[in-house]
């Protein structure tokens, strides 16, 4: 069904098309008298009139110096703005050019969605071009049939009006009311999560361990323990994690710290071996570890480690990474709990953030990883006693993970293979909310970026690998539909389609397809209750509320990407990149570090943003410019031109503001720019 017609404005369009008839009638007529005058014109000299026609010529001499003027101002102009387009063409294929040189498998996948992007966009504005011709002609106000068609452009029009009408809009229509189903679905398991957090909230639920250490605790009490810091060229942040190990509240004799290097920079090789040398001296049990090959990246690292002959003396295994920095008090929060619970595999602690207010993307970043470990975590370690792993600020018994046939290299996503393998094994989770662990969020937007496409590529290669595993387990049958159409289907598959589909594709198309319709609510009220609900565990981040709700419609472009990269086996969706670390320490782990260097005499604070020198890091360089984020933001503006034809204030104020947010990212205005 068509949009209602705008009568007010109709019934004035009729006016002055009446008016416009007389005054040409009234023309005619005067032409006609003009034919037989009746009166007869003498002209009168005057003693001035030399004078007259002096002023005359230099007036007339004065306005063409002006005109002249001007239209060398405007030539001047039009040079100016040329040669302004000119150099930022120029610019953007030279950083475009140079950001796929350095990045080829990275190019090659997201070529092949930019180009589909692009075909998009030129559809759209020659679609735009098609629909203003038409809008000046009154043609949206009174629509041309093909019989009563004046000339070959009305006829194309009145031929395109039955084609979309016929042929496009339905299955349009039928596509946007399945995008809208999967969002009414997925709003109510967020919905349902955040109802859960309230009632643990308000019924005060938490793991409480049987016993607590205490400085009478006998030293058989202390379970052995294995503490793995896997890293890789972490020239930022390999010294204040392996300094937050090693001055744990533990005893010596009963925790060994590998650190599991995998660096190709000599230099940072070095540096680290340096580093756990002095630790050493000190008396603190920590080794060395680096591999030849670095095959399988972290989860090789992990297998490779996990083969010395000295693990099996120990029961139990907390891994970091480089930019973790656990509390000393961390062992003695999270061991406790494995006491009298011989099914409990995994003890996972919530992340913190150093740099959380550093800048607007850090920003966002916490108000996601907050709902996700306040409420998604939390709620299924309650009422399902199984979550993914997080890779990190987590202790695993190793009978576990030997049990569910260790670290396999297969996916980018080994936290989440070993846990849905331990899950299928029978084994429970534990989520301790109160345990923080803090690390860094990254700071640039290119960082960023390459974090989301490995976390949204990896779960779907892990679900095409062992969706059979899990149909075959003998788990019960409301355990498999949980972790096949919640865990992996619902959260990891349909969110990143539906959000891109609806807000990226759809909605603009049905600016162009009016006869397709996307109600207000879709696009305005549920997006905005949704965003409200996952910033609650957030509550000072609310002023950044629509900068979230836009942000997150963003980034749906690179996780529908990452998406379909890892159902598919596409290009690099088995790549691995480190998240690139600045080096920050918070504060409480500073002082507490320099009473530990106090304690053994010496006064100096080396912290590894010294060594690595974070100025240098930090230098500003020029910003990176992102094609499919520009292409699209182009879409979504043209789309927005598209709407003001039709006064629909709410979808136009959000493609407007939607557009400019993918204009500031694919201009990489947000974030950090860090060489």
């Amino acid at each position: 069904m068509s949009r209602q017609q705008h009568y007010e404005f109709q019934q004035w369009w009729n006016k002055q098309r009446e008016n416009q008839n007389q005054n040409h009638n009234s023309d005619l007529l005067l032409n006609d008298k003009s034919e037989t005058p009746n009166f007869v014109a003498v002209e009168v000299g005057s003693p001035g009139g030399n004078h007259v026609d002096r002023e005359r010529t230099r007036s007339s001499r004065q306005i063409k110096h002006v005109w002249l003027l001007k239209l060398i101002q405007i030539a001047s102009s039009l040079a100016y703005v040329t040669n302004g387009v000119v150099s930022v063409v120029k610019t953007a294929n030279r950083r475009i050019k140079s950001d796929a040189s350095s990045e080829r498998l990275s190019y090659r996948v997201e070529t092949r969605l930019y180009r589909v992007i692009k075909v998009f966009l030129v559809i759209v504005v020659l679609l735009l071009g098609f629909e203003l011709l038409a809008y000046f002609r009154g043609w949206h106000f009174s629509p041309p049939t093909v019989r009563r068609a004046a000339d070959l452009v009305e006829y194309v029009y009145a031929h395109w009006l039955e084609i979309r009408a016929n042929y496009l809009a339905p299955p349009l229509q039928s596509l946007t009311n399945v995008c809208i189903l999967l969002f009414l679905v997925q709003s109510v398991d967020r919905l349902l999560l955040v109802l859960g957090c309230f009632w643990i909230k308000f019924r005060r639920i938490k793991p409480v361990a049987e016993f607590e250490y205490s400085s009478s605790s006998n030293l058989e009490d202390y379970p052995m323990v294995l503490v793995q810091i896997p890293m890789c060229n972490e020239r930022e942040v390999y010294q204040q994690s392996i300094s937050a190990v090693c001055i744990q509240d533990w005893p010596r004799e009963r925790m060994l710290v590998q650190v599991l290097d995998d660096s190709d920079d000599t230099t940072v090789q070095a540096l680290i071996k340096a580093e756990v040398h002095r630790w050493q001296h000190r008396g603190v049990h920590i080794v060395y570890r680096h591999r030849l090959i670095r095959t399988g990246y972290k989860a090789g690292n992990l297998k490779s480690a996990m083969s010395c002959d000295y693990v099996k003396d120990y029961e139990f295994v907390a891994i970091f990474d480089a930019d973790f920095q656990p509390a000393p008090d961390f062992l003695k929060k999270t061991i406790p709990h494995f006491k009298g619970n011989d099914e409990l595999a995994l003890v996972q602690t919530r992340w913190s953030f150093v740099n959380k207010d550093e800048n607007l993307l850090t920003r966002l970043q916490n108000i996601n990883l907050t709902f996700h470990f306040e409420v998604e975590q939390q709620v299924n370690g309650v009422f399902i006693n199984f979550f993914g792993f997080n890779g990190t600020a987590g202790v695993w018994r190793i009978k576990a993970l030997e049990d569910c046939g260790g670290w396999l290299e297969r996916t980018t996503v080994e936290d989440m293979d070993i846990a849905v393998r331990a899950h299928l094994c029978g084994w429970k989770f534990i989520y301790l909310n109160d345990v923080k662990c803090m690390c860094e969020l990254p700071e640039s937007y290119a960082a960023y970026k390459k974090q989301q496409y490995r976390w949204h590529s990896g779960p779907m290669q892990l679900f095409r690998l062992c969706f059979m595993d899990i149909i075959r387990s003998k788990m019960s049958f409301m355990k498999k539909a949980n972790l096949i159409f919640l865990f992996f289907l619902l959260r990891k598959l349909i969110l990143p389609f539906y959000s891109f589909t609806l807000f990226c594709i759809i909605l603009p198309l049905t600016m162009f397809l009016p006869e397709a319709q996307l109600p207000a609510w879709v696009v305005c009220y549920i997006p905005g209750i949704i965003s409200l609900l996952n910033i609650l565990p957030a509550p000072r981040s609310f002023p950044f509320i629509v900068p979230y709700l836009l942000f997150e419609n963003t980034m749906s472009v690179t996780k529908f990407n990452a998406m379909i990269s890892g159902l598919f086996k596409l290009g690099s969706s088995y790549e691995w990149v480190v998240t690139k670390k600045l080096g920050r320490a918070s504060e409480s782990d500073l002082v507490t570090f320099a009473e530990s260097e106090e304690a053994h005499g010496e006064n100096t604070i080396h912290r590894s943003v010294s060594e690595s020198g974070l100025s240098e890091l930090r230098t500003r360089r020029e910003n990176r410019l992102y094609r499919k984020e520009l292409a699209l933001a182009f879409i979504l503006l043209t789309a927005s031109l598209r709407s003001l034809l039709s006064a629909q204030g709410i979808h136009f104020y959000f493609l407007m503001f939607q557009g400019v947010t993918f204009l500031v990212v694919g201009l990489d205005l947000i974030g950090e720019q860090v060489s």
